[in-house]
């Protein structure tokens, strides 16, 4: 399958996985740039994949399938209207038209029923996992997202991972508060620094590099831990408190 962007809004991807003329789409938050690219490629419209509930990543389902009643997968632990196969974990999404399938993973944090779609080396995360970042906690717990932070990190370390928002250079001016010394770090930053003034995408990265740059990954190395015991004021135990207090710190980080 060869994997597209689509553009959305301010800074959302709709992500498009292609064989042939067949396309899924991961995310539609807006039908209009997805139709636009159907018609433009003369492409064909085999299924609809959502991580979450949020409009702007299920918004344009009702659209897409007014003109194209297609398959719809999406988390059975949430209510979106136009899902037709509700999946859990250790389930898969099978896309014949595109020969493959994705596996689904349970990844509840940033809302409570998000699933992520893993397969042939790819990962579609939503809103869990970002470049040097994770969604917020608007309905799940802190405990909730590391768990589900870590089902994301057991996977091949060459997984490219295909987040749904152009976060990166905000996550790197937090990471860069906590760990300063971080060469990996220091290098993406200034890496990052050049795609974005060119106008390019940081997304997608390798699950090796967020294991190597992003500090809700690494809550349990030492200098993480440190840099979020100095911040709250309160010795932490263990990589789970960490990871709590650098999220409520990244919540009014500016």
């Amino acid at each position: 399958m060869d994997i597209h962007a689509l553009r959305a809004f301010d800074d959302n991807y709709i992500w498009l996985l292609r064989r042939g003329r067949h396309v899924a789409v991961v995310d539609p938050g807006d039908e209009a740039p997805v139709l636009r690219y159907l018609e433009a490629e003369h492409a064909a419209l085999a299924a609809i994949l959502l991580t979450h509930h949020h409009g702007d990543h299920a918004g344009g389902v009702a659209g897409l399938l007014a003109r194209h009643p297609v398959p719809v997968f999406g988390p059975a632990k949430e209510a979106i209207a136009g899902i037709s196969r509700p999946l859990h974990e250790g389930d898969r999404a099978d896309l014949p038209e595109l020969d493959g399938s994705l596996r689904v993973i349970d990844v509840p944090g940033h809302t409570c029923g998000h699933v992520a779609y893993y397969g042939q080396g790819a990962l579609f995360c939503g809103d869990t996992l970002f470049a040097c970042g994770c969604g917020r906690l608007f309905e799940g717990t802190a405990a909730q997202m590391w768990a589900s932070l870590g089902k994301l990190a057991a996977l091949p370390a060459d997984t490219q991972v295909y987040c749904a928002h152009e976060y990166t250079q905000a996550n790197i001016r937090f990471a860069l508060a906590v760990e300063p010394g971080n060469d990996a770090l220091q290098a993406r930053a200034a890496r990052v620094a050049g795609q974005r003034a060119q106008g390019r995408a940081t997304v997608p990265f390798t699950l090796a590099e967020e294991l190597a740059t992003n500090p809700f990954l690494r809550s349990a190395v030492p200098a993480v831990a440190t840099a979020a015991e100095r911040h709250c004021g309160a010795r932490l135990n263990g990589p789970a408190e960490v990871f709590a207090a650098l999220r409520e710190w990244r919540n009014g980080f500016r």
